[in-house]
């Protein structure tokens, strides 16, 4: 991984932030193509979806992705450990 910092941990909550805002730009995107394509074909108008409330199904697999995302963002921290691991066990 490149360095830009002399902190290490400077670097690792960079690739983080980054990761973060690559994931926002294609979700915002992608929402405003739905939100569009939905509201051309008179099928929803962006206030319903404001108005949107997720039922406990919704809520549960919402809830399942969240913890996927968190485990890719940490990602670059969990390789780390990882190789710390694999160090002290040889």
């Amino acid at each position: 991984r490149p360095h830009f910092f002399g902190d290490h941990d400077v670097d690792r909550l960079l690739a983080i932030v980054w990761a973060m805002a690559g994931e926002l730009a294609v979700t915002r995107e992608r929402l405003d193509t739905v939100e569009r394509l939905l509201a051309n074909h008179e099928l929803l108008n962006r206030a319903e979806i404001d108005a949107y409330r997720p039922d406990a199904k919704a809520a549960e697999e919402r809830g399942r992705w969240q913890i996927e995302y968190i485990a890719r963002l940490l990602r670059i921290m969990q390789q780390e450990v990882d190789a710390l691991q694999d160090k002290s066990s040889k």
